[in-house]
């Protein structure tokens, strides 16, 4: 049996979050010991494993369990020392770039600002809306 892609049929890449996440006020790209990992300030939103075939990302803590038990093939926990963050995992391979988009977005949101984190999602709402086309 196959592992499931994306619905596109495509496994979300490194760089398809990087397109994301360099549209994201305040957020910028490390690279931490072979890892690419995406932070607002010095907290990480998103890091990748040095395999590229998952990621972690910023998610509530009294949340996860739900998150992995509804889509175990999809979400794992984090390492034991990372289980006092607000950390998740999850396989790249599955994930549409939909929700890949969803979650970095979402973990971004628990780093910034109510300022910043409202404006954003203002002009996001704005654009879908009015589009420039």
């Amino acid at each position: 049996m196959g592992t499931a892609r994306g619905h596109d049929g495509h496994v979300v890449t490194v760089e398809q979050v990087r397109e994301v996440a360099q549209d994201l006020p305040k957020s910028e790209e490390r690279l931490v010991r072979d890892r690419v990992t995406f932070r607002v300030g010095r907290l990480v939103y998103v890091a990748f494993t040095r395999d590229e075939r998952s990621m972690g990302f910023g998610f509530p803590k009294e949340q996860r369990a739900a998150l992995v038990a509804a889509e175990p093939a999809k979400f794992y926990l984090p390492r034991i020392s990372d289980l006092r963050y607000n950390w998740v995992m999850a396989w790249l391979e599955p994930l549409s770039p939909t929700e890949m988009r969803e979650l970095v977005t979402d973990a971004w949101a628990m780093c910034v600002s109510s300022r910043v984190r409202s404006a954003y999602f203002n002009r996001t709402a704005l654009t879908r809306e009015h589009p420039t086309c």
